[in-house]
C-alpha cells in the first residue's frame, strides 16, 4: 500500500462507519432520509433547487422568479403520503418565505388541493396568525411565536395522523387540531409532500419522515 492510500485508509473508514451507524438508526426509529446528499432522487421539480455540501437542500431563484403560483417550481415527492412524521430545519433570509405542504393531491394546484404549515421571515410578530411562520394557511395561527431570525435554523416536527395535526417549531407545540374540523376537512388523507418556490432563498436540511 502506497503513503497516499495509507493517507486516504482513515478517511475511508470513518465515512463507511458514518455510514453504517446512520443506517442503524434510520433502523432503530424508523425515520428515513428524504434526500440522499447527491442529488434529487424521489422528488420533481423545474425550479432551480439543487443539494449543497451536508445534504442541505436549497432554492437559488433565477432571475425573474417570483410570486407563489408557479407549482411547477415548487419540490414535491414522487411517492404520495397518508400518516408520517416528517422532521426537518429550515432557514431563509430577510424577508424569507417558503411552506411545507402535505397531502398534496394535484401538483398543478398544491394550495387547493393540500394544505401548507408557512414558512415565513416573522420572527418578533406578537400574535401571529394563520400566514406567520407555523400558521396553518387559511386555517389557525400558531399557539405562540418561535420562529427565529432569518439566517438561523428552526426546526419542524409535523406531526399527521388521520384528520389530527400537531406541529413543533424549535421544541414547541404551535398546532394541536381536528382537520376534519376545518376548512382543509375536504383534503386528500393521502398525497404529495411539497416545499414551496416563492422566488426567495430558502435552504432544509435534515429531512426525515417516518410513516405511521
Amino acid at each position: 500500500m502506497n503513503l497516499q492510500a495509507m493517507k486516504t485508509m482513515p478517511r475511508l473508514i470513518a465515512l463507511a462507519s458514518a455510514i453504517m451507524l446512520s443506517s442503524i438508526h434510520a433502523a432503530e426509529d424508523g425515520f428515513v432520509e428524504m434526500f440522499n446528499g447527491k442529488d434529487l432522487s424521489g422528488w420533481k421539480t423545474e425550479g432551480n433547487w439543487m443539494i449543497e455540501d451536508g445534504n442541505i437542500l436549497t432554492l437559488k431563484p433565477r432571475k425573474g422568479e417570483w410570486g407563489w403560483q408557479r407549482y411547477h417550481h415548487y419540490i414535491a415527492t414522487e411517492k404520495p403520503y397518508g400518516d408520517f412524521i416528517l422532521d426537518l430545519e429550515f432557514k431563509f433570509d430577510p424577508k424569507g418565505n417558503s411552506g411545507v405542504f402535505l397531502r398534496v393531491g394535484d401538483l398543478k394546484d398544491h394550495v387547493n388541493s393540500g394544505f401548507e404549515i408557512q414558512i415565513l421571515d416573522t420572527h418578533g410578530v406578537e400574535n401571529p396568525g394563520h400566514h406567520d411562520c407555523g400558521g396553518v394557511i387559511k386555517t389557525q395561527g400558531p399557539s405562540k411565536n418561535m420562529v427565529k431570525p432569518a439566517g438561523e435554523w428552526n426546526r419542524y416536527v409535523i406531526t399527521l395522523k388521520g384528520s389530527h395535526l400537531t406541529v413543533a417549531l424549535n421544541d414547541e407545540e404551535i398546532q394541536n387540531l381536528d382537520l376534519s374540523k376545518t376548512g382543509m376537512k375536504d383534503r386528500p388523507m393521502k398525497g404529495h409532500i411539497s416545499f414551496q418556490d416563492e422566488g426567495k432563498r430558502v435552504w432544509y436540511r435534515k429531512v426525515r419522515i417516518k410513516e405511521l
